[in-house]
């Protein structure tokens, strides 16, 4: 009777059903993605043991290539909240690893992976790493984010055919294809106008007002994404949280900018100057460390003058630097050409000179100065409103560029 009475307890906790192994999030390839770029796009890539994982649970080996629109496993695995703690949650006690995964969730929501706060939807998105593997040891592949493009990276990209995710240009333009290898090994640093507390110089287009440093940053960006494309370590040193490259004619003026290093832009101009500069050199004296030979700055602003005089685009340089010079001779001439094809007169205007501007002065790399135009001049102002013509300036200065 003893017996069975000791039996019991073991024969109802046989009976009580094992909790279930939480399941992956599955989500779709999209277009030229490998597993980097997939992995990428959630964060996922810096991590050797989240690699190893994505093939083991989609049954893949290495040399398996993505089928766009197929929906693939990765490695954050979900879990129910259960309203009280993430430790609780997931069964764990480590407290800096739950706000970890807080943080991870936090992230997906603001770029749009998750529709909804966990807390709402009760479902919990874990990484694999941070139960596994925490600390990254596959170097990061962002050249405008955080750290560099690298040629490892580029080099990856190119043979694995995937695009690599920059969300500096925003949603619609953050995946930017490898097209070519052929600017690797060089680095360039593109700066844009003013920004921050200074909207730089403004005109006006009806009710509308035109702010400098917001059609200044908006080629900027364009030009840095088709630099990024042909392989280019490239450094967006004024940056904007929220502006990714934007559509449409009027881009609204506002204060938020940084700098590289997500520091505060200062009011006065020499400081603000200087404070681009020393970041501008400081990398320049990295890179040069490092043997890289081919650094350029590239300095766009939009001009401001009578509104009755109309400018064509055009050039500064260094008066005593010989790179500078040839850089400017030859963004110059790939305008003239374009001017020669698309403009109806065939003609063109544009100057190159030598200017003893701060930002030509003080950066030791071979620098050039563009201005886009007369900001106050309706003609002039066609040429940055209208959106074709704010791309079709940043592929011409590409073109200029990879003839160099």
């Amino acid at each position: 009777m003893k017996l069975s009475w000791l039996l019991i307890p073991v024969l109802l906790l046989l009976g009580l059903p094992a909790k279930a192994d939480p399941e992956y999030h599955k989500v779709p390839a999209l277009q030229g993605d490998g597993v980097f770029s997939l992995l990428r796009r959630y964060q996922l890539d810096r991590y050797s043991c989240n690699h190893d994982e994505f093939y083991r649970i989609n049954g893949l080996s290495k040399k398996d290539g993505l089928i766009v629109g197929k929906y693939y496993a990765i490695p954050v695995m979900l879990y129910t909240y259960n309203g009280k703690t993430i430790r609780s949650s997931i069964g764990i006690d480590d407290w800096n690893i739950a706000k970890s995964i807080e943080a991870y969730n936090d992230q997906m929501l603001q770029e749009g992976y998750q529709k909804e706060s966990f807390k709402t939807s009760k479902v919990l998105w874990v990484p694999y790493h941070l139960l596994k593997c925490p600390n990254p040891d596959i170097p990061a592949v962002d050249p405008i984010g955080d750290e560099p493009q690298g040629e490892e990276a580029a080099n990856l990209a190119n043979e694995k055919g995937g695009s690599r995710r920059f969300p500096i240009f925003g949603k619609a333009n953050e995946y930017v294809p490898l097209q070519s290898t052929k600017l690797k090994g060089k680095v360039f640093y593109v700066v844009s106008g003013h920004g921050g507390p200074d909207p730089g110089a403004q005109g006006t287009k009806g009710s509308h007002t035109l702010c400098e440093d917001e059609y200044a940053y908006d080629v900027a960006l364009r030009l840095a994404r088709n630099l990024v494309a042909h392989g280019a370590t490239t450094y967006l040193i004024v940056r904007d949280p929220d502006d990714g490259i934007r559509s449409g004619q009027y881009l609204d003026c506002d204060t938020d900018e940084v700098v590289w290093g997500n520091k505060a832009i200062p009011y006065p101009q020499k400081t603000r100057l200087g404070q681009r500069a020393d970041i501008i050199n400081d990398l320049y004296a990295s890179y040069q460390r490092k043997g890289v030979k081919d650094q350029y700055t590239i300095i766009v602003h939009v001009d401001s003058r009578s509104h009755r005089q109309q400018t064509d685009l055009f050039f500064y340089y260094q008066s005593e630097n010989e790179k500078s010079k040839a850089l400017a001779l030859e963004l110059q001439k790939k305008m003239k050409q374009k001017y020669e094809q698309h403009r109806s007169s065939g003609q063109y205007f544009g100057t190159v000179t030598p200017r003893d501007l701060f930002m030509l002065r003080e950066t030791k790399t071979p620098s050039v100065y563009i201005e886009l135009g007369n900001i106050r001049n309706a003609f002039d102002q066609q040429r940055i409103i209208i959106e074709s013509n704010r791309q079709a300036l940043a592929n011409w200065l590409l073109e200029g560029i990879l003839e160099n």
